[in-house]
């Protein structure tokens, strides 16, 4: 089994696709780096941290971006940004049967400041665009380092979003929330309490993602795929708007006054919830499908 979460961005993205078929644009030969890393004298990237490109995933026309953990946390700058920017806008004039984001992120990089949170924001507004052309977004998380901040929200504005145990999804990481609120509200050491908060399993279970699968890079593509098969124009007028924040608005007054995750997952009348965390997926999805905010 290749694992999905110790890949590099490339491997996933070529393991994702149908063998041979993809073509990347803007390649590291390219070398187009961030110009504010070089003017701090800071390792620059001659992929930026991103790869994106276009290819086939079960025989149908995709466009794939995959995110670099490994370098800079897959943090978001200008040059970054305005890859997976481009490559959005590209699908509104290909039209391919989807856009796949392999997300792996911490968030903006502090690096490049206003350049970073400029291209978070024309990230999203891409989104949207794509989507309201009837083009569906398909977000993979299931890297090292999660995806938080900007490219978090950026997720939520996707159509689907799948994950593995060991990914990550919020709008703040662990240590940011510990630097914030200190230790005694979160304590970014405490690997248990992080995944069982930010984790997929948690995210699965409160419907934030469509779907959880081991760390498998077979796995996502068999779960994009899945969702490739079954994808239904969006829905974005403002009744479904206001129908979401009704069901966010009834999940906070169910279970805001949980301390722990542990205490939603028994809420939801999941049964030794405590149990949760040691489960292998498909044991966990068939314990748990009934029970999902």
């Amino acid at each position: 089994m290749s694992s999905y979460y110790e890949a590099s961005a490339r491997e996933r993205l070529l393991g994702l696709l149908d063998e041979g078929s993809f073509q990347e644009i803007l390649p590291p030969s390219a070398r187009i780096s961030s110009p504010h890393l070089r003017q701090l004298d800071t390792p620059a990237a001659f992929d930026d941290g991103i790869i994106v490109g276009k290819g086939l995933l079960d025989g149908k026309p995709v466009l794939a971006a995959a995110q670099e953990g490994g370098f800079m946390g897959g943090a978001v700058g200008e040059v970054h940004g305005a890859k997976l920017t481009g490559l959005l806008e590209r699908a509104l004039d290909e039209k391919p049967a989807a856009v796949l984001l392999l997300v792996e992120s911490g968030g903006v990089r502090l690096h490049e400041a206003n350049a970073g949170l400029i291209a978070v924001s024309e990230i999203m507004r891409a989104i949207l665009a794509v989507r309201a052309a009837g083009i569906p977004v398909f977000v993979l998380d299931g890297g090292q380092f999660g995806c938080f901040g900007g490219m978090g929200i950026a997720s939520r504005l996707c159509d689907a979003v799948v994950m593995s145990e060991e990914g990550r999804l919020g709008l703040s990481g662990p240590e940011v929330i510990e630097t914030t609120m200190g230790v005694e509200e979160f304590d970014s050491r405490d690997r248990a309490l992080v995944w069982r908060t930010l984790g997929g399993k948690h995210r699965y279970l409160l419907g934030e993602a469509a779907g959880i699968v081991p760390d498998a890079i077979a796995a996502f593509r068999d779960a994009a795929i899945g969702l490739l098969r079954q994808a239904q124009a969006p829905d974005l007028s403002l009744a479904a708007m206001q129908a979401e924040h009704r069901r966010l608005a009834n999940r906070l007054e169910r279970f805001g006054q949980c301390r722990d995750a542990i205490d939603i997952w028994r809420s939801l009348g999941i049964e030794e919830p405590a149990g949760l965390p040691l489960l292998e997926i498909p044991e966990f999805v068939a314990r748990t499908q009934d029970r999902r905010a």
